[in-house]
């Protein structure tokens, strides 16, 4: 799954992991996994039990379109897993490889609102982190090591399409409605020190404090960010089920960002972002209270892992 300008590719799809993915467990009514952001806030689930993560080939020509056996191999022994420990996780997503980053494998599904479409993003990282896994057999040249873990990092989005392009029957890409003219706004430092500064951080700060309820403070969880020139939607629980409940949620959003987007970039192009800005708290104050519901039960509490080091936990409604 690549995104290239405006668009998102697709490329090859494994039918076995689709078939693995097909047969995973109902949506359970209490997941056991626990929703937590580590010390450079990245997200991850921490799994009821480890998980053994298998060597995976190192190197992989991007011209190449088609994974290798051994990659699958590799990629089908760890969904096995996943799809118990993640009931309703998998079951209605189809997989992606993405040649220009194979140890993020992707996994999407659509979704249409009236006459929006909705694509969801689910990428799990398989990347060794050392501080957080047990080693099993160490790495080669040409081989990860292989690991067990109980933290599954991942990126689990919902992205707004502006239409879908095929090819002979096929799905051949995504065109993503990319609402955001231009997040960049000029540049700092001078000579090897020179550096662009842009905007996305708060614009995603914006958007998600517009639909938080005012007393909330949930930091690292944004609701909503910028990114592919547009607003995507986090979805903390990528079940099925939860989803579909954030989906006309973000359907809002969009409805009430669409026109008011160049006013907001106005906004940050002159002065980076606070709540204290009257056009913010007036754009605010026109959101219904029922749109910040799913919210209200979000808390975020800050703590210190075995090593000393600062992670938080998420509260968020599960179904």
């Amino acid at each position: 799954m690549e995104a290239v300008l405006n668009e998102i590719r697709l490329g090859y799809s494994d039918p076995q992991i689709n078939a693995l993915a097909a047969s995973a467990a109902e949506e359970a009514r209490d997941s056991l996994y626990g929703m937590k952001f580590g010390q450079n806030e990245e997200y991850f689930l921490e799994l009821p039990r480890d998980i053994e993560v298998p060597r995976f080939p190192i190197h992989h020509d991007v011209r190449i379109r088609e994974p290798s056996e051994a990659y699958l191999s590799a990629l089908r022994t760890t969904l096995r897993q996943l799809a118990i420990l993640l009931p309703g996780t998998f079951r209605d997503l189809t997989h992606l490889f993405d040649p220009a980053d194979i140890l993020k494998p992707a996994f999407f599904h659509l979704y249409k609102v009236q006459e929006s479409i909705y694509l969801y993003v689910l990428r799990i990282d398989l990347l060794n982190r050392p501080l957080d896994t047990e080693l099993v057999e160490p790495g080669t040249n040409e081989e990860t090591p292989a690991y067990r873990t109980r933290r599954l990092y991942l990126e689990s989005e919902l992205i707004p399409l502006e239409g879908i392009d095929r090819e002979e029957g096929r799905i051949r890409s995504f065109r993503i409605h990319q609402m955001v003219s231009n997040t960049w706004i000029g540049e700092t430092g001078k000579g090897y020190q020179l550096r662009g500064i842009w905007m996305d951080a708060d614009l995603s700060k914006f958007f998600s404090k517009l639909f938080l309820p005012e007393d909330k403070r949930v930091y690292p969880f944004l609701p909503f960010f910028c990114k592919y020139k547009t607003v995507c939607s986090f979805v903390p629980v990528p079940e099925g089920a939860a989803r579909k409940k954030a989906l006309p949620i973000y359907h809002r959003a969009l409805n009430f960002l669409g026109p008011e987007m160049d006013r907001i970039q106005g906004i940050l192009k002159g002065a980076s972002f606070s709540e204290s800005n009257e056009e913010f708290r007036e754009l605010r104050g026109r959101i219904p209270t029922a749109w910040k519901e799913l919210y209200r039960e979000v808390s975020v509490r800050p703590y210190l892992n075995a090593r000393d080091q600062k992670e938080f936990e998420l509260e968020y409604p599960r179904s």
